[in-house]
């Protein structure tokens, strides 16, 4: 099949590399020039493991194409997928559309023959209906069908999962659109992925559940942290035992400083306000929403008790600075929340992240970034481990006590043992133990 995919920011770049290999001839469109000629020298705009050779074979094969015109993107395409960003609106929480809804209306000057708009960005239920609304208005009916595709990628495995789902759900409303999309996914159906057709509405809160679900569960451990501290309990031991339960599962029960990246916090956000609209408000969600924006603050508060209420003038090095390991989004991190705050307790902040740097460079200030992590705990009164990376996890301890002044470190993803780092000489401050 020939498709095309409008937008190549996360969502639009690696779901058009991956259908490209699936053996479709893939066409991803871009307004942004300088972003487009990046990706014809073989630059990606985002980390993310494994793309930039993906991209380069299905390239190379000539089954994956970039270009900024959309009508040359649209020729002979029997399926359209929007990508397009759909950030928080500023002011209410609610999902902005104006990216999607001028896609639609720019793409309908193309659509010649039967084609399948298909919304990949994570949208509030109604905006599918809307797009037919809208596209009806200029396109005949007959020539059109809209379908929800949403896409339920985790940066840093984001391949793995398009490539190997858990499962496929697609929204339509029509048996002709639908056959439309029972082909583009058939390499799946013949390694017997689940692929759930529904109607629209389903599928477009489908996305929004799935990830509100995921947002309780670390918010549910991480008030369970704070209670672990206060009774000498062991967060992680009790995660361990809870998640051994088939109807619970392990995932997304790791304590830490608060979920953060480009879904959980605009999507628990837009759907709360969606619940609201629909006059069925979302009590839990909106819970886990305030836990969430209090929980980054709190870690603030575990660094200043780890260093005697006292950060006015000391040098504190932060190891980590995106969401998750393995990206280099910045977006939402608890980073952005915690160096801030400690900054007005009068620290002097160095950090230091794998791929997160040059991003956070933009959204941070007064911050001195460093090379390595050593450079970055030289002089330090503690360290903070915000984000999980690898190479954090099998540190030179010895060099590390010979560089800092104090040597105290405040773990938030507790990727380290208490014991095991006061027996090396450390003041150690974990989550929930």
């Amino acid at each position: 099949m020939k498709i095309a995919v409008i937008g190549t920011g996360y969502v639009g770049l690696v779901s058009g590399a991956c259908f490209s290999e699936f053996g479709h001839t893939v066409t991803c469109v871009d307004k942004d020039i300088s972003k487009i000629a990046r990706i014809h020298r073989g630059v990606m705009p985002i980390y993310e493991p494994g793309l930039e050779d993906l991209v380069a074979r299905n390239c190379k094969a000539e089954r994956l194409f970039f270009t900024t015109d959309l009508k040359e993107a649209m020729k002979g395409a029997q399926a359209v997928f929007i990508a397009v960003g759909t950030p928080s609106r500023r002011g209410d929480g609610h999902a902005d559309l104006q990216y999607v809804y001028a896609a639609v209306e720019e793409l309908a000057a193309y659509i010649e023959d039967y084609t399948v708009i298909v919304t990949k960005s994570t949208v509030p239920v109604g905006t599918g209906a809307e797009i037919k609304k809208r596209l009806s208005a200029l396109v005949d009916d007959s020539i059109f069908g809209v379908a929800s595709n949403p896409e339920f990628l985790r940066e840093g495995a984001a391949i793995e999962d398009f490539m190997r789902p858990d499962r496929v759900v697609v929204g339509v409303d029509c048996d002709k659109a639908q056959a439309v999309m029972q082909e583009l996914y058939r390499p799946l159906f013949l390694s017997e992925t689940p692929i759930v057709f529904t109607g629209r509405e389903t599928a477009e809160l489908s996305k929004y559940a799935a990830n509100a679900f995921l947002a309780t569960k670390i918010s549910f451990i991480n008030e369970i942290a704070d209670m672990c501290e206060k009774v000498g309990a062991d967060v992680q031991m009790v995660a361990k035992a809870i998640g051994l339960d088939n109807r619970i599962g392990g995932k997304f029960l790791h304590a830490g400083p608060g979920f953060g990246g480009s879904c959980f916090p605009k999507d628990t956000r837009a759907l709360a306000k969606s619940a609201e609209a629909a006059g069925a408000p979302l009590r839990i969600v909106n819970a886990v929403i305030e836990v969430n924006e209090n929980r980054k603050l709190a870690m603030a508060d575990k660094v200043l008790t780890a260093c005697s209420d006292d950060l006015k003038g000391k040098k504190i090095a932060v190891l980590g600075l995106t969401f998750k390991p393995n990206t280099d989004d910045m977006r939402e991190s608890p980073s952005l929340d915690i160096i801030p705050a400690l900054q007005a307790k009068g620290a002097d902040i160095h950090a230091f992240d794998p791929k997160g740097m040059d991003e956070a460079e933009n959204l941070l200030t007064d911050v001195t970034f460093h090379e390595d992590p050593y450079a970055t705990l030289e002089g330090a009164e503690a360290v903070v481990i915000i984000t999980e990376w690898n190479q954090f996890r099998a540190l030179d301890f010895e060099r590390m006590k010979d560089l800092m002044n104090n040597p105290v470190i405040v773990d938030l993803r507790n990727i380290y043992a208490g014991v095991d780092m006061a027996a090396l000489g450390f003041t150690y401050s974990g989550i929930g133990r």
